[in-house]
């Protein structure tokens, strides 16, 4: 009998998932089974961190605006003054506050003094 020779796909699946696992370490990027389990687990933790990554910067931003508000000492808590914005209609999010308030806390102040009158 001669001699088949296999096809070229499963070859091509192979080192397309080589690629993807070419920055791993030790046989994560050698071997095939492990490389197929490590992608799996690498795109769940990818998956799983774009919404953790939402909630640590909305937590960074709220810890930001509050230190300098209570720094300022025109209110007593950052929540008041959230509200308080929210009543005056001023549409400013959490993120462009707290930028305001590390680059410009003059800035930030004009704008408490303004929700307060």
């Amino acid at each position: 009998m001669t001699r088949i020779k296999r096809g070229y796909i499963a070859r091509r699946r192979r080192t397309k998932i080589r690629l993807f696992a070419s920055t791993f370490r030790g046989a994560h990027s050698r071997l095939t089974r492990t490389i197929t389990q490590q992608k799996i687990r690498a795109l769940v933790s990818a998956h799983r961190d774009r919404g953790r990554q939402k909630r640590d910067f909305r937590r960074l931003w709220i810890t930001r605006i509050n230190a300098v508000i209570r720094e300022n000492k025109v209110y007593l808590s950052y929540s008041k003054f959230i509200h308080n914005l929210y009543k005056r209609q001023l549409l400013l999010n959490r993120k462009i506050l707290a930028q305001i308030a590390i680059l410009n806390k003059s800035c930030l102040y004009m704008i408490s003094n303004e929700i307060i009158k």
